[in-house]
């Protein structure tokens, strides 16, 4: 058993407190930390992904009590994957908060920083459903205080409607997790696998009830329709380094319908057969069509992108919804694809608004400085998140639509792909030409437009 499996969660929950008591009026000493951390836990990430690399399960017991009864921290592929996924992007995030000045609008921006990923990896790699809500309640809390990050009228509304939403979920949680534990007696992943494998049909009510409320978690954890709208007034209004990090945390609701879907209440299982899949396929297709027309009516820049987010969670839960292994191949590579292209562009519109005379509002505007440097790279992400060719977006779209050639599928599915795609590519478009070549004079560079109050 090897204890680097808990590294990615310990580390992080030590370096949180040191910096909040000890650090928290020295930024350079904050920094440092922050920093160190980050490079720590990317070569951390990478070592489990090497142990992982020949597809055994590692399980860690916390204690050394064994499962089901103690907690269990549990290393494949998958979540090995995931977790360097977070690790490089808290390092990129973190670079450009330092860069732009970021986190020196608040106290305690590098504490609950570290906090969050804390609550990432642990999401990622816990074995027990009980401990997954808990590691859900520490990245929401520290999401929290990123959110509202730096002030504004407009940001502490938003996040006050991040709060209640995820509250809401929250409690719907506890009760799942309860009803879960009234039928099965257990709340360790693999052991509920077995437990509900064997529970007849006629019994299986509250199998099928907690399921179903897990389901709804989930989906609002991953912004999924018809509870997807407080995702574009949150990333929209949040600052641009949370809004990149927040880009991998709708995933960790997709990663929990993956892992606990298709582990526990599969379309295999007689219990809960249909349960899932007769909705979340036709919510993610609603869900992709909303994040398109979204993006194409977007009149702001930050809202736009929010809606480019929504646009590939819909995208990639229309593969998750297939519960197949290949369509969930499709679905993770497309993940880890969108993580990052929804990230940069956050990143990049920082910079872009910062240096507008007209901040985010997509109307024409003095060309900044570098323009065509930021014209190109807003070119590229643009691509990226269309899903063009020639980058990994376009071969992440095929797989998906590859996955989906079934016929209860590939109509509605490849539909839905499709024409988003489209409207996404149309509104990233007019955007960049809005932004970048409907520009004529150079304007002089403006103080960042990132204030809240700015994007009413």
């Amino acid at each position: 058993m090897s204890h680097w499996i808990i590294a990615p969660i310990i580390l992080p929950a030590l370096l949180a407190p040191l910096i909040a008591f000890v650090m928290r009026y020295d930024i350079v000493l904050a920094r440092a930390a922050s920093f160190a951390g980050a490079l720590v836990l990317v070569a951390i990430a990478v070592g489990l992904a090497v142990i992982s690399a020949d597809g055994a399960v590692h399980v860690y017991d916390l204690g050394n009590w064994p499962a089901p009864f103690g907690i269990v921290l549990v290393l494949d592929r998958l979540s090995a994957v995931l977790v360097l996924l977070t690790a490089v992007l808290a390092l990129i995030v973190l670079s450009h908060a330092a860069a732009t000045g970021w986190d020196t609008r608040g106290r305690h921006f590098h504490a609950l920083f570290q906090f969050q990923i804390m609550g990432i990896c642990g999401a990622f790699l816990t074995g027990d459903a009980f401990n997954l809500f808990v590691f859900f309640e520490i990245l929401l809390i520290a999401s929290y205080g990123l959110m509202i990050h730096g002030g504004g009228k407009v940001r502490l509304q938003a996040g006050l409607q991040y709060v209640v939403m995820n509250l809401a979920g929250s409690t719907l949680f506890l009760i799942a997790l309860g009803t879960l534990y009234a039928a099965t007696g257990t709340l360790n992943l693999a052991d509920l696998a077995v437990k509900v494998r064997e529970i007849p049909i006629e019994e299986a009510a509250l199998i099928r009830v907690a399921a179903m409320l897990l389901m709804v978690v989930f989906a609002i954890k991953a912004a999924l329709f018809p509870i997807q709208f407080w995702l574009p007034a949150t990333y929209a209004n949040a600052p641009a380094p949370v809004a990149a990090l927040f880009a991998i945390m709708t995933k960790v609701g997709a990663y929990a319908i993956i892992r606990i879907h298709s582990m526990i209440f599969g379309p295999e299982i007689a219990a809960t057969d249909g349960l899932t899949g007769t909705w979340l396929f036709p919510a993610a297709a609603v869900t992709l069509a909303i994040g398109a027309f979204g993006v194409l009516g977007a009149r702001r820049l930050m809202p736009l992108l929010a809606f480019s987010v929504v646009a590939s969670m819909g995208t990639m839960m229309l593969a998750v919804a297939a519960f197949t292994p290949w369509a969930t191949t499709a679905a993770l590579y497309y993940l880890i694809h969108s993580t990052f292209a929804a990230a940069a562009l956050f990143l990049l519109a920082d910079l872009v608004v910062s240096r507008r005379p007209e901040g985010d509002r997509l109307d024409p505007a003095p060309a900044t400085v570098q323009n065509g440097l930021f014209a190109a790279l807003f070119f590229a992400g643009a691509v990226a998140m269309a899903g063009m060719p020639p980058l990994s977006g376009f071969l992440g779209k095929l797989m998906i639509l590859d996955s989906l050639r079934d016929p209860q599928f590939m109509a509605l599915g490849w539909t839905a792909v499709l024409a988003g795609s489209l409207l996404v590519i149309v509104g990233l478009a007019r955007a960049g030409s809005v932004l970048f070549w409907r520009s004529t004079a150079v304007a002089a560079h403006v103080p960042a437009a990132d204030d809240a109050e700015a994007r009413p």
